[in-house]
């Protein structure tokens, strides 16, 4: 809850904890029921003071896991694809300054962070970049930052819209900023929506719940500190409230979600257990008409600790329960007004008391099943329905053809070279022993070991040829320009230079030192007056061709006549679709004639004497044209 008391902490030693069963109610030092402790990194190791928030991103390019947790001084990214393994990637640090306060989320592979620190704004970070953390843990700087709020409490993200929604700022009373994040390192600001009270948590969704008025509809379901408030937020500029709903016993409306099909919604509230003395409580509403919702029943839990943030993930509803650590409640037979415990791990062994300490936060997400606990005084915790799996993953290989991009690399994904392997768990990674390929490895296929590990860390290997191709041609660094040149005076042809040795006609390739390039016409080739496409072909060592083509417009030399007639000659305008106009100031037009590219005469006009002549080119066809004038001076002209 904002600013509800100082929280306080527990440090310990250094260190990580690996896999331990719940075992006799027991997992270690952690009372359990039903989950194992698959590992720990506590809040020394993680150079923090405190932890708060929770979320987790999948790598679309391998299945790799990653959680992301909260912390009083920054954001630390856990790579748990070995979930009894747990490398911490590194952390990046607050904009500002430290808070207990911090809550991320993400969308299209990049994290969004906001905290209640003063002018902290919200961090955006590149997630992919954890691919390649070599010497961990590394101090991460941000990719992007949007500046248009100061602190906030919380964001929320739908994923389908491409939308942030940070909530609990100093803007719009509290209510939420809409942020477009589809350009994720460039977000723009597009207003808010503040007719309600602060808003301390909201889930956002595009509906396809039971109330067909809302089908596709933005939906907003905010926790408004007294009330739960329901928004139509699909048109930016003028948001429309739908309704609100309140309930007896009212402490301070903190946080709830959606079951999957969109008819029920979970709240939490976050004092009613210190209020009024009952264990936790879960306030579970019937939102089948968006308009009209109804209280429809309470949950009570088994201890009097406070419940904080809870999410759902199919017929369970995943919440930290504070001192009481994480409580999974069965909700498959929700619609009977009944839900059940099934099981909890409780990652604050001290006791079960209404107070702010212990899991802050879970993320339930994970295809592999692991779930991860942020809590308050012991940092990172990740835990896993009972059950140890002793079985092999069945791993199986594909070869795989790589081609190089422009910078002569490639990286190769684990699903690029996964042949259709299983796990019994239904989810699994795959690692390879090299997956970083450069213009040195064009050439034979490279043998590489492949790795495949399931959730519980049990592995298999097999072995894939990947071939690296470059098939990307030279690119053109430079191809010269159309020109117009005049004839020499002794040959009325003009003599075509060497391009490239000249430095006028530069190509590089992204593997190849060196490309040959080959001019035709070939240099010293004479040309005729008339225009002429000159082509370059630039050609790496793998063979690939890339091309570049310029024009060169031959005119016959001036004389003397012809100079005095070139100096007060205009022809306008030029292009033109209809008529141009020539106007000569020192010499008097008597013959004018139009020539195609090829020479052809199409237009004539003679026996003038003036000085100026307007003729009609409308009936030629667009594109590039002569005009001669007095048999002396020729001029390009361009018809629209």
């Amino acid at each position: 809850m904002k600013n509800l008391l100082f929280l306080l902490v527990i440090v310990t030693a250094p260190c990580v904890i690996a896999q331990t069963p719940c075992s006799g109610g027991s997992a270690g030092s952690y009372p359990c029921n039903g989950y194992d402790l698959q590992s720990q990194i506590n809040l020394s190791t993680l150079n923090a003071g405190s932890g708060n928030d929770s979320w987790g991103w999948t790598d679309p390019l391998d299945g790799k896991e990653y959680a992301i947790i909260g912390l009083s001084n920054g954001t630390a990214f856990i790579d748990v694809s070995d979930p009894v393994n747990p490398v911490y990637l590194g952390k990046l640090p607050t904009h500002t300054s430290s808070s207990s306060w911090r809550d991320v989320k993400t969308y299209n592979n990049h994290a969004f962070v906001v905290s209640e620190a003063s002018g902290h704004g919200m961090q955006v970070f590149d997630l992919t970049r954890l691919r390649n953390v070599t010497s961990p843990p590394q101090t991460f700087t941000e990719d992007g930052h949007f500046n248009g709020f100061g602190s906030a409490h919380n964001i929320v993200i739908n994923e389908d819209s491409g939308y942030a929604y940070p909530v609990g700022s100093s803007l719009y009373n509290g209510g939420p900023v809409f942020v477009n994040i589809q350009n994720p390192t460039n977000p723009v600001g597009e207003g808010g929506y503040g007719m309600d009270n602060y808003s301390h948590d909201a889930q956002v969704v595009t509906y396809n719940g039971p109330d067909a008025d809302y089908t596709g509809r933005e939906i907003l379901i905010g926790s408004n500190a007294n009330e739960i408030v329901i928004v139509d937020i699909t048109d930016k500029s003028n948001p429309q409230n739908i309704s609100s709903i309140s309930y007896g016993n009212v402490g301070y409306t903190h946080q709830g979600w959606f079951t999957e099909d969109q008819r029920y919604f979970l709240l939490g509230d976050e004092t009613d257990e210190l209020n009024f003395g009952f264990d936790t409580r879960t306030v579970v509403f019937d939102f089948e008409d968006l308009d009209n919702p109804q209280h429809f029943f309470d949950y009570t839990g088994p201890t009097a600790a406070i419940d904080h943030n809870g999410y759902v993930k199919g017929d369970k509803y995943y919440m930290a329960n504070y001192r009481a650590g994480l409580r999974v409640i069965d909700l498959s037979n929700i619609a009977s007004g009944t839900i059940s415990e099934e099981g909890y791990f409780d990652s604050y062994p001290p006791n079960n008391n209404a107070s702010f300490d212990g899991a802050w936060s879970v993320y339930p997400y994970f295809g592999s099943g692991n779930i991860v606990i942020s809590d308050i005084n012991r940092g990172f915790l990740l835990v896993k329905a009972a059950g140890v799996d002793t079985t092999d993953p069945v791993a199986v290989c594909q070869d795989f053809t790589a081609e190089l991009d422009s910078n002569g690399q490639v990286i190769v994904a684990g699903s690029d070279v996964d042949g259709g392997s299983s796990d019994d768990s239904g989810s699994y990674t795959v690692t390879l022993s090299e997956n970083s390929f450069d213009c040195s490895d064009i050439g034979a296929p490279i043998t590489v070991d492949v790795t495949v590990t399931d959730p519980s860390g049990n592995t298999d290997t097999c072995t894939t040829s990947i071939t690296v191709e470059d098939n990307m041609g030279p690119e053109f660094t430079s191809c010269y320009q159309d020109e117009t040149v005049v004839a020499n005076t002794s040959s009325n042809t003009y003599t075509l230079p060497d391009y490239v040795t000249n430095g006028e006609v530069v190509a590089a390739d992204n593997c190849s030192s060196s490309v040959t390039i080959t001019q035709n016409p070939v240099a010293g080739t004479e040309l005729a007056v008339g225009t002429h496409t000159i082509s370059f072909e630039a050609t790496d060592d793998e063979g690939n061709p890339e091309t570049c083509t310029f024009d060169i417009t031959v005119e016959m030399p001036l004389g003397v006549s012809e100079t005095i007639l070139e100096k007060g000659l205009s022809i306008f305008p030029n292009p033109s679709s209809e008529q141009i106009t020539i106007v000569s100031e020192n010499q008097n037009i008597n013959d004018i004639a139009v020539f195609d590219v090829t020479g052809k005469r199409l237009i004539v006009v003679s026996n003038m004497d003036s000085e100026r002549q307007n003729v009609n080119i409308s009936s030629l066809a667009a594109g590039i044209y002569f005009v001669n004038i007095n048999n002396l001076i020729t001029k390009r002209i361009v018809k629209k």
